[in-house]
């Protein structure tokens, strides 16, 4: 396909067949890396706007949900992946809003240690804007726009972005970008 035929078949919205495992970036004590658990709900539309909705989880099945991140922007289509045939190298980038909702009372008690200066209380089921703003948690600097250097390759109507970096690294920079695929995103119905 075409790069304009696979805008066009992913118009819509795409949502997580089931939890989802990654590694973070943060260790546990015998210095293993810690699991992030989250599902995915994407949604894309022309003028390669996307808007993704992030639920992460405290446990593995999805039941204590600890945080709503809510990352708005664009899409810039660089070219062939050479994962599979067909698969395209793009960058997110969150031009437009990047928000945070505490789920859980201990998350919002972690981000009002972590994540003071510049917000107002954390509080559960209270949103606040990150966008452009210093935060410590996600590593994001004052006036800093969120990027990721990902991919989107499309399969029996499944869309596929690439797998986390098993260091837990993530996908900031081009030389970091993914070169397997993680679990697809099915359409919404």
């Amino acid at each position: 396909m075409t790069i304009d035929q696979i805008k066009q078949s992913i118009l819509g919205e795409w949502i997580s067949i089931a939890p989802e495992i990654r590694p973070s970036s943060l260790k546990n004590t015998d210095g293993t890396l810690k699991p992030f658990y989250l599902t995915r709900q994407f949604k894309y539309s022309t003028g390669d706007k996307f808007e993704l909705t992030i639920i992460n989880n405290a446990d593995p099945h999805g039941k204590v949900p600890l945080a709503k991140l809510l990352i708005k922007g664009s899409i810039q289509w660089k070219g062939d992946h050479p994962i599979a045939e067909g698969a395209q190298k793009v960058n997110y980038i969150a031009n437009e809003a990047y928000d945070v909702t505490p789920l859980l009372q201990g998350f919002a008690d972690v981000l009002n240690q972590l994540a003071k200066d510049g917000y107002s209380k954390w509080e559960v089921n209270q949103t606040q804007s990150i966008f452009k703003k210093t935060f410590i948690p996600f590593g994001l600097a004052e006036g800093q726009v969120f990027a990721e250097y990902d991919l989107i390759y499309l399969y029996n109507d499944m869309m596929f972005w690439g797998a986390r970096n098993i260091d837990g690294r993530g996908f900031d920079k081009e030389e970091n970008r993914p070169t397997n695929l993680q679990i697809p995103l099915v359409r919404k119905k």
